[in-house]
């Protein structure tokens, strides 16, 4: 992805993409006894917690204003540093700590019907607060909505640091139902390259090695992330969050193995069709073969006779005036092609 910066901008600078789109605010205020949501919220609205049991969730969905989210980022107090890194949306999944808050980067998996790509979630922790940006309409938080709405689990009894957690979770968990698409078109196109293999076989497997690529890729640094999270100080992540952070650490494991098994399974099938290939011509050079050397004998029988010369020629040729020369020739010709017929059959070749 290209950088919008160019080098030697000054740290700190926003250049959001021209073509992102304009920011919504969804703003949450609960506890365990109550919850407030208000959709399109002003920024000027946006309050932290006001006492220790509140958790204020801020989710801006675009990033099309960059005076917006500079404003947003200096009512919480955050920094400039990470506030570049929220427009600026090539980042590798990570973990950063700035004293008073942290910063956390994540890839979510999205299936846009045509094939898989990756957005950046960028998530800032504070005690009690949690602020997420996302590139466009459209993500996976919504069982986490659905939990604070109806109190259901925990979540509304627990910490912000529990809420970077769940949203970390549905993250991570949104990317088995792509690999497991994934995994079913592997097994079509296994069954297509067996049966009839083509090009558009090929074509399938180049995509979804591409699309393992960038998964790969997106899933490799969160277990890292996740692994610098858990080495977190106390501050910002509580004991009773790590475990369930490890538990999302594990499932990170599950997907590396998934990502490595479906593309070794990728490049088995490239491997496959390409010997699929180098069989059928094999087949049709095989059968070319046998047919040019079953008319091999004939067509030299047919051309020695074919040459017509005068029988008053001192080298004249025999049979060239024997009532029985042309049933001679058919019959030679019969027996020759006959005992090709039977050596390539001894030989096996007619086998498939």
């Amino acid at each position: 992805m290209r950088r919008r910066s160019a080098p030697g901008t000054a740290p700190g600078t926003l250049i959001p993409d021209p073509a992102a789109q304009r920011p919504t605010i969804h703003y949450w205020r609960y506890d365990r006894e109550h919850c407030e949501e208000q959709q399109n919220c002003a920024p000027e609205k946006l309050e932290p917690p006001q006492s220790a049991s509140e958790v204020v969730w801020v989710d801006v969905v675009g990033l099309g204003d960059s005076a917006l989210v500079q404003r947003i980022g200096e009512r919480f107090g955050f920094h400039p540093l990470a506030l570049e890194d929220v427009v600026n949306v090539h980042q590798r999944p990570k973990v950063e700590n700035y004293d008073d808050h942290l910063y956390v980067v994540v890839r979510m998996a999205n299936y846009d019907g045509q094939g898989a790509e990756t957005e950046q979630v960028s998530m800032f922790h504070a005690p009690g607060l949690v602020l997420t940006f996302q590139e466009r309409p459209g993500d996976c938080f919504e069982p986490v909505r659905e939990r604070i709405r109806r109190a259901k689990g925990r979540l509304r009894g627990m910490a912000g640091d529990y809420l970077l957690y769940a949203l970390i979770d549905s993250v991570v968990d949104g990317y088995f139902p792509l690999l497991e698409r994934h995994g079913d078109s592997l097994e079509t196109i296994e069954q297509q390259i067996i049966t009839d293999p083509s090009s558009e076989c090929i074509e399938q497997l180049h995509s979804l090695r591409r699309e393992l690529l960038a998964l790969r890729r997106a899933i490799w640094p969160t277990r890292d992330m996740l692994a610098a999270l858990l080495r977190e100080e106390p501050g910002f992540v509580s004991d009773a969050t790590r475990l369930y952070l490890r538990d999302v650490h594990d499932h990170t494991v599950q997907l590396i193995d998934i990502v490595e098994t479906y593309r070794e399974i990728t490049a088995g099938l490239i491997e496959a069709y390409l010997s699929s290939l180098s069989t059928k011509l094999n087949e049709v050079m095989k059968v070319l073969t046998l047919m040019a050397t079953f008319f091999l004998p004939l067509t030299f029988i047919t051309s020695l006779y074919g040459m017509n010369f005068d029988r008053g020629s001192p080298w004249n040729m025999p049979e060239l005036g024997w009532r029985l020369g042309y049933p001679f020739a058919l019959s030679v010709m019969m027996i020759a092609a006959g005992a090709l017929l039977y050596f390539f059959w001894r030989k096996g070749w007619f086998k498939g």
